[in-house]
């Protein structure tokens, strides 16, 4: 086993991606896009072009090699502990005010643009559909921790359950989800000439989304950061994959899933975050902050710890 050439798969895996996002960066800086565009784009991606990607990939999917109640299971529980873990860091060592955004800084990663991107580029179709998959179990548990961790420390809040709930009977991605699983069930396809213009769309969306993700760092927010945003951003892009991906591991999960789950474990923390943040109440500059470190941090943690995987053979 040739460690140079496993540093230079791995490379070849996370650089595109965060190469995407770098473009973006410029692009934004060079003001060939604006905040207009980044919201218009987001807005067709999350509404539009991820769905029927997930869709797509789902309905072309082998249900028997992808879909693993087991996996989806673990991930939520893992989720959950992530949670836990971050909120009692949180409790200790953040003040009141700012704990909401730490703590989903720390546990709500990108998974539905970079990990999403990582694990197609690591897994190619097989790696859409489960990471397609796992997205609903990613949608449900982020949302409604981030409700519980934004509720608990901001006042005036008390119906966001049902708010939530709401957003996420009504998401796109969890409805492309539950309408392709019965079709891949029932082995059906989509006409030839449908099933070509979808892809054409599905294609825009990782290249466009990652290009947002770029366009909204600001590096001169993160100029103004403390310690706790390289605290939050170590939870979130070290200790968190490590400590989850090890348990999955343990557990007896390798190869393919395995994979896909350190990928979306380790990506960074999710831009919905600060979105999130500034509607409830929460400390939104500092989840910006958050979401600019750990996004410049993962081009190097994830390059290393799928490098490592590699190298020890379980991915």
């Amino acid at each position: 086993m040739d460690p140079l050439a496993l540093l230079l798969d791995s490379l070849d895996v996370t650089l595109p991606v965060f190469v995407m996002v770098f473009v973006g960066y410029l692009l934004r800086r060079t003001r060939m896009v604006d905040h207009r565009f980044v919201t218009t784009a987001s807005h067709l991606v999350f509404h539009g072009s991820m769905p029927v990607m997930i869709f797509l990939s789902i309905i072309a999917a082998d249900l028997d090699a992808t879909l693993n109640p087991r996996m989806l299971g673990f991930f939520a529980i893992a989720t959950l502990a992530s949670f836990l873990l971050s909120w009692g860091w949180a409790h200790r060592r953040v003040a009141v005010a700012d704990r909401s955004a730490c703590i989903q800084g720390a546990f709500r990663g990108n998974c539905g643009i970079v990990g999403l991107a990582l694990a197609a580029g690591m897994y190619g179709d097989a790696g859409l559909s489960t990471g397609g998959l796992l997205l609903g179990v990613v949608i449900l548990t982020y949302n409604a921790f981030s409700v519980i961790a934004l509720t608990h420390y901001q006042a005036g809040h008390h119906g966001a359950w049902r708010n939530v709930l709401g957003h996420i009977l009504r998401n796109p991605l969890i409805l492309a989800v539950l309408t392709a699983l019965p079709l891949a069930a029932m082995n059906l396809s989509l006409p030839g000439w449908l099933e070509a213009s979808g892809s054409y769309f599905a294609s825009l969306t990782l290249p466009l989304a990652l290009l947002c993700v770029g366009a909204t760092l600001s590096l001169r927010a993160l100029k103004r950061s403390g310690w706790i945003t390289v605290e939050t951003s170590l939870i979130k892009m070290v200790a968190i994959p490590v400590l989850a991906t090890g348990s999955a591991w343990l557990v007896g999960f390798e190869g393919r899933e395995l994979g896909v789950m350190f990928l979306f474990f380790a990506s960074p923390t999710a831009a919905a975050a600060f979105v999130m943040a500034k509607a409830m109440g929460g400390n939104a500059v500092l989840t910006a902050n958050i979401i600019a470190l750990t996004t410049l941090m993962a081009s190097v943690t994830i390059t290393l710890g799928a490098f490592g995987l590699q190298m020890i053979g379980v991915i």
